[in-house]
């Protein structure tokens, strides 16, 4: 592995990276720079940790640095603590640029988001969904002298699934310009990404990861089999262990659910863990700030949906648990990414019920990585079995006191007028089609029993005839 100036990198860049503890460059940086500068497109994928971010932001500042202007590269990427987490990293590697950069996401004001791209920063880093917002509804900026776009996270901003980001893409898409340079970056390659790289017209550099597995060396994965009614006890005979142990050990648990991440955060408290949580109900200076408390080992835990399994770069993790088994492999595999960052050593523990064996199955095949048992006292879980339960009972009578689920809807409404849609239209309609849905339904089901009557109608004619047939015989037989 040779350094940085091999690769093409100016002095002041090498300082910089010296200046951050960055000495060598890692396998992604080594294989995708060199491309970059060279100005083709590049896709790279390589495991979670591995210095993804900085082998796109050095050669962006590099080629900034001969030619400044404003709105020189665009970074799209899936989560608004991702697109901090990436500008703070332009901000600091640019120092001596006098980098300005703009941060577009959600949950910020709007205005004043609109005067920061009004005034041509170098770079701007943003969630989809939000440029579009500004796209169709002003023209203060123009982007189209843009020299790089960025897709990071790739896979999670290009597949089609809850939130499809498609429609925002096209919109962005229409104010870019043609000639650019477009790199994305993932850390699991989807099937949407190997069409891509199979259409491409301009053949881009393309560069995978070569190891075996999935996920990095260090990271030791665990597993602990477990019944759904006593999970929340081995959660907190995890945590207690763990914290008596090493005081110090910074733990993430992700949770499927915004309101099972705020039920955990409220039983753990009860049992007095120092516990802070992160989901997208939360309004955004909210999670920004727990984020903060977090990293600053102010708070030891942090409980989070998979908002926060994707990019976020907090070395000092170093317990990762699954309180449920994520329902896809890549899922899996950006979760404990968490841990194990840059060479550190790391556990990630897995709760796994009886109906997710198949899925951890999945999980292996993928990782080429075969999950551990952990080792676990269950006499001392099922002291605190009863205690538990009885605590996750009152944390949710009290959460639904506080019309949590009520909050929810209005989010709804709310993103229904942004997308320019009448809400209660949108339930009108979302009611008939559930009546639609009903109704055939019922008719499938009538169809289906009255099927069902005439096969048993049939059935009985022939064993009438067969009785009948017997019946005849031993007559027969007698005379």
């Amino acid at each position: 592995m040779g350094d940085f100036s091999s690769l093409g990198l100016s002095d002041w860049l090498i300082k910089q990276c010296k200046q951050l503890g960055i000495n060598k460059p890692t396998a992604v940086q080594e294989n995708c720079m060199p491309a970059i500068l060279e100005g083709r497109d590049c896709m790279g994928c390589a495991k979670t940790g591995s210095g993804k971010t900085a082998a796109f932001v050095l050669p962006v500042l590099q080629k900034l640095s001969e030619d400044p202007y404003g709105i020189f590269c665009l970074v799209l990427t899936p989560t608004r603590e991702l697109a901090y987490q990436i500008a703070e990293q332009f901000r600091v590697l640019g120092k001596p640029l006098g980098l300005r950069d703009c941060i577009i996401v959600g949950g910020m004001d709007m205005v004043s988001q609109a005067l920061e791209l009004s005034n041509q920063p170098h770079v701007v880093v943003a969630t989809p969904g939000r440029l579009a917002d500004h796209i169709r509804s002003s023209n203060t900026f123009s982007m189209s002298k843009i020299q790089f776009l960025i897709l990071d996270e790739a896979d999670r901003l290009l597949e089609q699934g809850c939130t499809d980001f498609t429609k925002d893409l096209e919109v962005i898409m229409g104010i870019l310009p043609a000639k650019r340079q477009t790199l994305l970056f993932s850390a699991t390659l989807t099937d949407t990404l190997q069409e891509l790289k199979n259409i491409a017209m301009n053949k881009p550099f393309f560069w995978e990861s070569k190891s075996e597995t999935r996920t990095v060396e260090e990271l030791d994965q665990r597993y602990i089999l477990t019944p759904e009614k006593v999970k929340d006890a081995y959660l907190v005979h995890l945590i207690q262990t763990f914290t008596d142990e090493h005081d110090d050990w910074s733990i993430i648990i992700f949770t499927n659910t915004c309101k099972n991440c705020q039920i955990l955060t409220m039983m753990l408290r009860e049992f007095n863990f120092p516990t802070i949580s992160l989901h997208s109900m939360m309004k955004q200076k909210q999670r920004f700030a727990n984020l903060a408390k977090f990293k600053a080992s102010v708070y030891k835990i942090l409980i989070a949906t998979d908002v926060a399994s994707r990019g976020l770069d907090i070395p000092t993790v170093q317990v990762v648990i699954n309180h449920n088994t994520p329902g896809l492999p890549k899922i899996y595999i950006h979760r404990v990414g968490r841990t194990a960052r840059a060479g550190r050593n790391g556990v990630s523990i897995t709760l796994v019920t009886q109906y997710d064996i198949h899925l951890v199955h999945s999980i292996e095949e993928q990782t080429q990585t075969k999950l551990k048992e952990y080792p676990v006292e269950e006499k001392q879980v099922l002291k605190i079995l009863t205690q538990v339960n009885v605590t996750r009972r009152e944390c949710e009578i009290k959460l639904e006191s506080t019309d949590f689920d009520e909050k929810k809807e209005i989010n709804k409404r709310k993103q229904l007028i942004l997308e320019g849609k009448d809400p209660d239209l949108e339930a009108k309609r979302r009611a008939e089609l559930e009546k639609i849905r009903s109704q055939k339904k019922k008719f499938k089901q009538k169809i289906q029993e009255s099927i069902q009557r005439q096969k048993d109608a049939q059935l009985k004619k022939k064993l009438m005839k067969r009785k009948q047939k017997k019946k005849k015989k031993a007559v027969q037989a007698t005379a």
